[in-house]
């Protein structure tokens, strides 16, 4: 019976990585073009506000959503919002309004928040603790090849057509995901979820320092991919000079770390070297490489590409050893830490764009950057901290 448990599991997980893969496309196609996008509707000084109001719902929305899985079930609430997620789409399409555009690209970051953090559920319901680093290697590899195309993607539709056609990209590529979820998932069978006091859950989360640095570090590489996303499509084609094919081309090579080190560094993790070291080795990388990035006035291609691409070498180390780390430590009951986990994003897309208008303000654009490897150094601080995780050691359940 145990081995049968095991195979089904083994199987639901290969259609969630699957559905990873196909619903990253829906994030990524649009992710890299979104800030131009808004700054042809506004300018680039309005960005940061939209980016911050958007990130305080997704956060909002994460802070309920425990109490809604609890009631309806993670497949209903995934199916729901999955749909919701592709209407917004095709409201960003059609919809002539400035504010009726906005709203549906609000919604569309709340959407994809709210589906992440079930597609966690998901995954963590079938994951066994000491296979929880190669899972979590393939599961973000998954996700991470959909990123690898879609900068390509977006900047060959941009560059023969329009930033709407980005939208009827993304909405069509929901298809398949709602069919997904409909026909492969209604028989999930929730477990018992806890619904809990965000401020009771951050006093004690501030008390396990395991937990607490884990999240911070977790954060700081949030806060690293919101300025990236954010402002480096803007650096490049308006300070630099690339247009939109060099810069898709750009970014495709930029992430290819993202599937090269994530799958073998997640065996390594479960089977002989702990997460702490490997995590301390990424911030560093992503420290020196982001710190170079002002430094470079050339328009060449190839240069701007590496670069970018040992940025996200350290990167795809960090994600990958704080997701392993974190989720060895807390299991599917656990909603209020898994939650407090994924609330990184939308914090730091509230931080990240009005820091970075502090800086617009007073300092030219590429200050940022600097700032940012300042930031990474911070991460390190924290990382240090850990204590690694033992093979064999069972999950951590914190009690709320």
């Amino acid at each position: 019976m145990e081995n049968i448990i095991k195979d089904f599991k083994k199987s639901r997980l290969f259609v969630l990585y699957i559905l990873g893969f196909i619903f990253a496309f829906t994030s990524a196609i649009p992710a890299y073009v979104n800030s131009s996008f808004l700054k042809n509707l506004t300018n680039e000084h309005v960005i940061g506000f939209i980016y911050i109001i958007g990130a305080i719902i997704n956060l909002c929305a994460l802070m309920i959503i425990p109490k809604i899985l609890k009631r309806f079930g993670n497949y209903r609430v995934t199916l729901f919002s999955t749909i919701l997620y592709f209407f917004s789409f095709i409201g960003i399409v059609f919809f002539q309004n400035i504010f009726l555009v906005l709203f549906c690209f609000v919604m569309t970051g709340m959407m994809a928040s709210i589906i992440y953090f079930n597609l966690d559920v998901f995954i963590e319901h079938d994951s066994l603790n000491n296979e929880v680093g190669g899972i979590r290697g393939i599961y973000l590899t998954c996700i991470n090849l959909a990123w690898l195309f879609s900068p390509w993607i977006a900047g060959e539709i941009v560059g023969i057509s329009s930033f709407k056609h980005i939208y009827v990209a993304t909405a069509i590529i929901m298809i398949p995901v709602i069919l997904l979820f409909y026909f492969k998932l209604n028989n999930f069978i929730d477990p018992e979820y806890k619904t809990y006091n965000i401020f009771e859950t951050i006093k004690t989360v501030f008390k396990t320092r395991d937990i607490k640095d884990i999240i911070i570090s977790s954060y700081l590489l949030q806060f690293f991919f919101a300025l990236m996303v954010i402002y480096t499509p803007i650096y490049l084609n308006e300070y630099i000079g690339f247009g939109w094919e060099e810069i898709g081309i750009i970014f495709t090579v930029m992430l290819i770390p993202f599937i090269l080190v994530q799958v073998p560094l997640g065996r390594l993790a479960d089977k002989k070297f702990g997460e702490k070291g490997m995590l301390e080795i990424g911030f560093i990388i992503m420290g020196i490489s982001t710190a170079v990035i002002p430094f470079i006035h050339s328009k060449s291609i190839i240069i701007w590409a590496f670069v970018l691409f040992m940025t996200r070498v350290g990167a795809a180390m960090a994600e990958l050893m704080n997701d392993t780390y974190f989720f060895k430590k807390v299991n599917d009951k656990n909603l209020n830490l898994i939650n407090m986990y994924r609330m990184g994003a939308p914090v730091s897309y509230i931080i990240a764009p009005a820091i970075a208008m502090l800086v617009l303000y007073f300092l030219p654009i590429q200050n940022i950057f600097f700032f940012l490897a300042l930031m990474m150094v911070w991460g390190l601080k924290d990382s240090s901290h850990l204590r690694d995780t033992n093979v064999a050691e069972s999950k951590i359940l914190i009690k709320l």
